[in-house]
């Protein structure tokens, strides 16, 4: 099985995709650098629970939604 991580970031890149939005423009609504988005979206971020709220709420999604698409 992969990652957490790797899943995590790539079910975010998904989710993001789907939004149609840039990932300079995702971070911007996350709040979050653009350069911390991408280390998320590659999986090489532990990403913190603060943040996790932040990404899910830029995606429109409640958290059990974001993760159910792990």
């Amino acid at each position: 099985m992969e990652d957490i991580r790797v899943r995590f970031g790539k079910a975010v890149r998904r989710k993001r995709h789907e939004l149609g939005v840039s990932q300079e423009t995702f971070a911007d609504l996350c709040e979050l650098d653009r350069a911390y988005i991408g280390g998320i979206e590659r999986g090489e971020r532990n990403v913190a629970l603060v943040n996790i709220e932040k990404v899910a709420r830029a995606l429109k999604l409640s958290l059990p939604q974001l993760f159910r698409s792990l």
